[in-house]
This record gives structure tokens, C-alpha cells and sequence, in this order.
């Protein structure tokens, strides 16, 4: 069965043509039925396809002759959506181009433009980035917000809460997902207000939701492959992000150090190389590449800018899943289920700042 073509910004990135293209040929191989729409420069784009035949012959090619910058602040970006690889991709998904868009671009740039042409879908107030962590578990752990939202009040958390869910349940195959608020302790006084009204309202919507409440979890816990899902706002969720990676990155280099010292040490490496070769498999995160933008009118998927052909390829396996598993109407069903007057709005103010505030996409390269 053929799914419906993706549509891919082939500019985006930080090597562009050259990746993005390798990384959906290597897509291509493993899964025949992907079809494509690239992207960008039309004779850059040929060129690349030169190589790859099989990709060849399952794509087409739209021209767009500007880039979205990577330091490009999103109000600049989202005036020329009409001319970039970036917008014109997002824009095929809301035609009906395609099934869905894949970009390693600007992740403040894709989100305004994602959020403006697709919109957001009904009982969703603001979309959420989420991502595939690694841990010590079965599975791999759900995450949102990773840098979409910066502040975020109860409702939204509940909201992040039910497509959290509804994402594990189509990746990770679970049929009532373990979802944890991320917060600065695990007693149920800790933390700011937004986050103990939204834990009441999750406990109260109990049976109605296909999720298991299991109340706060500590940053250090992430790993553990205890829970499925962590709910956070933006804010804390992309440093909780980067500081997981950046403990990743140390440890591999630690290692890499340790192992050179000495001779004894080189040889010690060799004896331990099927381990080490896991470790470093587990933590490259080109394996988990691929965040999504849940709560949208369509799929959006952010690769990772500085990912390989195999993180392109394996973002691209996530976002035909999602086509595949039909995450949008899944999660449609399940607010449907509980109602717009369910999730009520909290009568309480936004913890850290004592406010609510307005959606902020961030400028970093969340996912």
C-alpha cells in the first residue's frame, strides 16, 4: 500500500541538497511505497538525484527559489513563505500536495509557518514539539513541549498530555501510555500552580482518557524508562533536552578519551568494543532523530539540523508512521471523546511568571 507522498525541504539542514536527498533515498530503500516531493533548488535537487535512481523515479520536484536561514527570526521567515523550501513544503501539505512535511530547517520558522497555514485543530490551543528520547526501558520516551511554547498554563499541559499519549500509543504500541508531568519534585505540593492544576485535571479526567496519570517526575529520572510520557512547557523542556544530549555527548567523549590514554587502555578497548559500539548506537541522536508538531491540522516533522543521511532517513520513517497510524484523527477522536468543557480552562495564572503569556516559538534547534 503507497501512502501519501511527503513532502521534504531538501534545503534545510545543515548540509542541505546533499543530506536531506541521501537521507530520503535511504528511506526509500528500506520502504518502497515512500513517495516525495523535494523541495528547493530545482538543479541542485536533480544533481543529487543523479545518484539515487530509486529515489528518482518516486519523486517530484517544486522549485523554490529562497532558503529560510538557520539564525532567521520567524516574523521575517513567515513573509516570504511563498518563495522558500520551507513554506512552499508546509504550503504542499495544506493543499493537499502531500500528506505531510519533513524539514531540518529553522525550527522557530517552521513552527510559525506550520501554525499559520495548517492551523491548529479544533480543542488544541497551541501545538507542542515532541521528540523520542532514549532510556533504559522498553520503549523510548515521549516529550513535549521541546521549545515551541515557552510558558504554558494548565490547560495547555492537559492538552500536551492527551497528544502525548495519543503519539505513544501509535510509536511505542501502548494502549494506556504512563504520563508524568516534569517538575521539580514528585510530591503533589511542589512546584508552580499551572502544574499542580493541571495534575488535578489529568487525575480527575481518570478513565475517560486511554493514559495512566502517574503525577510528577525529576529531570534526572528521564532515563529510567519508567514513564512514556513527559509533559513539560517549552522552557524547560528544551533545557531538559540539551542537557540530555550534552550529558550524551561527555560520556561519549569521556569515553573516546579514556580508551586512547594508554596501550592497556586501547587493548581494553577492543575487549569491550560490542559494548561500547551499543552504548554509542543508543546514544547517537541520529537513532531517535525526528520531532514532531502535534495538535496541528497536518503533519510536520523537524529533523535535527546537523543529522546524517541515516537521521534524515529515519525522521522521514516517522513521519510516514504518523500518515500511516493517522495521528491527527486519532487525537481529534480522543478530545472528541472528552469533550471541549472537559479540559476547562484553569482558574489559576501561569506559575513562573505569576501570568499567562503568549505563545513564543523559540529560535533553537529543539528537536
Amino acid at each position: 500500500m503507497s501512502l501519501p507522498r511527503i513532502a521534504v525541504d531538501a534545503m534545510g539542514g545543515d548540509e542541505g541538497v546533499r543530506v536531506m536527498v541521501e537521507g530520503a533515498a535511504l528511506a526509500r530503500r528500506r520502504h518502497d511505497r515512500f513517495k516525495f516531493l523535494l523541495v528547493g533548488d530545482e538543479g541542485r535537487i536533480k544533481q543529487a538525484l543523479e545518484n539515487h535512481p530509486n529515489l528518482r523515479e518516486a519523486s517530484e520536484i517544486l522549485h523554490a527559489p529562497d532558503v529560510v536561514s538557520g539564525d532567521e527570526k520567524p516574523t521575517q521567515a513567515l513573509r516570504r513563505a511563498k518563495t522558500t523550501s520551507m513554506g512552499l513544503a508546509i504550503n504542499a501539505v495544506k493543499q493537499g500536495h502531500a500528506g505531510a512535511a519533513v524539514s531540518a530547517g529553522n525550527t522557530g520558522a517552521l513552527m510559525a509557518m506550520a501554525k499559520l497555514a495548517l492551523r491548529t485543530m479544533p480543542g488544541i490551543d497551541r501545538p507542542a514539539l515532541s521528540a523520542l528520547l532514549p532510556t533504559l526501558g522498553e520503549h523510548d520516551l515521549i516529550m513535549l513541549d521541546l521549545g515551541a511554547n515557552t510558558d504554558c498554563d494548565a490547560r495547555n499541559l492537559v492538552q500536551f498530555a492527551i497528544m502525548g499519549a495519543a503519539y505513544a500509543r501509535i510509536v511505542n504500541g501502548l494502549e494506556s501510555p504512563r504520563v508524568r508531568l516534569l517538575n521539580i519534585g514528585t510530591e503533589e505540593t511542589k512546584g508552580t500552580d499551572s502544574l499542580r492544576d493541571a495534575a488535578t485535571q489529568l487525575k480527575a479526567l481518570g478513565e475517560d482518557l486511554a493514559l495512566s496519570f502517574d503525577g510528577f517526575t525529576e529531570a534526572d529520572k528521564l532515563s529510567r524508562g519508567d514513564c512514556d510520557v513527559v509533559v513539560t512547557d517549552g522552557f524547560s523542556g528544551n533545557i531538559a533536552l540539551k542537557s540530555m544530549e550534552g550529558a550524551a555527548r561527555f560520556v561519549a567523549d569521556l569515553l573516546r578519551r579514556s580508551f586512547s590514554s594508554s596501550l592497556r587502555s586501547k587493548f581494553g578497548f577492543l575487549i569491550s568494543r560490542p559494548a561500547t559500539e551499543l552504548l554509542k548506537h543508543h546514544l547517537d541522536p541520529n537513532n531517535h532523530n525526528g520531532a514532531v508538531f502535534l495538535g496541528l491540522n497536518g503533519v510536520v516533522v523537524k529533523s535535527h539540523g546537523s543529522a546524517s543521511a541515516l537521521g534524515v532517513a529515519n525522521a522521514v520513517a516517522v513521519t510516514a508512521r504518523l500518515l500511516e497510524e493517522n495521528l491527527t484523527e486519532r487525537i481529534e477522536a480522543d478530545l472528541a471523546r472528552l469533550g471541549a468543557e472537559t479540559i476547562r480552562t484553569s482558574g489559576r495564572t501561569s506559575g513562573r511568571s505569576g501570568r499567562s503569556t503568549a505563545p513564543a516559538a523559540t529560535g533553537e534547534d529543539a528537536a
